[in-house]
């Protein structure tokens, strides 16, 4: 089983896809360091990706240091300083860009996405304290 969440979508490489969504679970903290991370065999077969795909992510994740092999065990996540509000913030960049592309195609002003992203907010969030779209243009300044 793959400990992480895949959504494929036309346009974007596999690769890519894939790579994003374990830098997502490693940085949200849904994998541990030490964490079993699936092996080349599993992932082509867990996600039905071509195996050389499956072995250029897990390549590519060790290359950036968020992965590791250990003899005997196999491949682990490797121990990572704590994310920052900046690394978390940053995996929604590719999210709000095409949202933004979206809304300009669509002739919407920023006033009515802020609107709308704080109408949104606050509906998930009723816990929490609430979020005025003025509250987040000051936080973009």
């Amino acid at each position: 089983m793959i400990p992480f969440r895949v959504q494929f979508r036309a346009g974007a490489s596999i690769f890519e896809q894939v790579v994003y969504a374990a830098k997502k679970a490693l940085i949200s903290g849904q994998l541990f360091p030490g964490d079993a991370f699936p092996s080349v065999r599993a992932l082509s077969k867990e996600l039905k990706i071509n195996p050389n795909t499956a072995h250029k992510i897990v390549a590519s994740l060790i290359n950036e240091g968020l992965l590791e092999t250990r003899p005997g065990i196999g491949t682990v996540v490797a121990s990572l300083p704590d994310s920052t509000r900046k690394q978390r913030t940053a995996l929604l960049g590719q999210e709000m860009e095409e949202l933004v592309v979206e809304a300009k195609r669509l002739g919407i002003e920023l006033d009515e996405m802020l609107a709308s992203f704080a109408k949104h907010w606050n509906r998930l969030s009723p816990d929490t304290a609430q979020m005025s779209p003025k509250s987040v243009t000051k936080g973009a300044e």
